[in-house]
């Protein structure tokens, strides 16, 4: 099968749809088919992706005002060429927004079936960002997903917001978890020694640095006696928590083993943003052995079962993050069960199994379209 991925983020990019956009890319090579990556050019511009498994097609793209990591595609004929130059059975849409919608719009143009992977909360983001614009982003998102023949929703709560705000044919594709590169074995008691001195329980989060993330309801856990909270990730709200998190270390972006080497080593892993259509960050924190502590709301939903891998707590709730580190952190034997029970319930979330599901979903698709055409 000749599959286009269109996506709005690609390595170097470090975040939720550059690293499933990546395994998915790798999981097509390894089960012998052939894609092609669609993804805005970096910062650095348009050279070989020489670690791609695939080939990578780099569209002229913009930093986001006030986000510069964020790279957002111009317009482009590329797209559509490059769909047509690889003759594609499929196309994969990436998280659609920008560089979607015209991968959207080639496709249907071109008769050539379409799977959109819906994985960002841009309703979440718009009234982060701008207080404003909720309906403006849904209505963007529809055009997109009510367009292609399918939709993937990474949890049931993202399943559900989908389905309310009139998307038709959505289905539950989750994400896969590295389980040899993320394990509690790890666990490296020179780099506790180093981030804890004093033998404090380590709290860690770990992702991007982004009003959206709401990292500074850790404030609550920094003041707890015995805990150090280590925060790991860059991103524009850096410079604030310094100040809104005292005491926290700061390590910045960490990536493969060293980020694993990293997750092992916590106690806690604490995550805070209440936009989270998945978190992937839970599951390698799940993977490393470690207990989690997440809002009651989005992905975390599906993947802390609270009670047995985890706690999970209000959003937006200082004090309730506060009271779940402090309980954990109280309770070696608890963290304990709990992270040996969230590595168990992990082990058959491999990105192999997944991508399986995901051929899976193309082939219903591709069949469905067969239907249609000898009707």
């Amino acid at each position: 099968m000749r599959v286009v991925i269109v996506t709005e983020s690609f390595p170097p990019d470090v975040n939720g749809v550059a690293h499933c956009a990546l395994q998915t890319a790798r999981h097509l090579v390894d089960r012998g088919h052939l894609p092609l990556v669609v993804a805005p050019a970096t910062a650095a511009g348009t050279g070989p992706d020489a670690s791609a498994p695939c080939p990578v097609v780099r569209v002229p793209s913009l930093p986001l005002p006030g986000y510069p990591q964020v790279r957002v595609a111009l317009p482009s004929r590329r797209v559509a060429a490059a769909i047509v130059e690889h003759q594609a059975d499929m196309v994969h849409l990436a998280s659609p927004f920008i560089l979607g919608v015209r991968g959207m719009a080639a496709a249907a143009r071109l008769g050539i079936p379409a799977v959109a992977v819906y994985q960002t909360d841009l309703a979440g983001y718009a009234r982060t960002y701008v207080h404003a614009g909720e309906a403006a982003a849904w209505r963007r998102i529809r055009s997109v997903h009510a367009a292609a023949d399918l939709t993937l929703a990474p949890s049931t709560a993202a399943r559900h917001d989908l389905e309310t705000h009139g998307i038709p044919r959505v289905k539950l594709w989750a994400r896969g978890v590295d389980t040899d590169r993320f394990r509690p074995e790890l666990r490296d008691e020179a780099l506790r020694r180093e981030l804890a001195p004093n033998g404090e329980v380590i709290v860690g989060y770990v992702g991007r640095l982004a009003p959206e993330k709401q990292i500074e309801l850790l404030a609550g856990a920094c003041g707890l006696p015995g805990v150090r909270v280590v925060v790991v990730g860059d991103g524009p709200s850096r410079p604030h928590l310094d100040e809104a998190l005292p005491g926290a270390v700061f390590l910045g972006r960490r990536t493969g083993d060293d980020l694993a080497r990293i997750f092992a080593s916590l106690d806690v892993f604490a995550h805070t943003g209440p936009f989270e259509t998945f978190c992937q960050t839970v599951q390698e924190a799940m993977a490393s052995g470690v207990p989690v502590v997440a809002p009651a709301a989005g992905g975390p939903l599906d993947l802390v079962a609270h009670g047995r891998t985890g706690l999970l707590v209000p959003p937006r709730d200082t004090a309730a993050v506060r009271d779940a580190v402090g309980a954990l952190a109280a309770d070696p034997a608890l963290r304990k069960a709990y992270g040996a029970t969230a590595r168990d319930m992990v082990e058959g979330r491999t990105w192999a199994a997944v991508g399986d599901q995901l051929i899976g979903h193309y082939g219903d698709v591709l069949a469905a379209r067969r239907l249609v055409m000898a009707a």
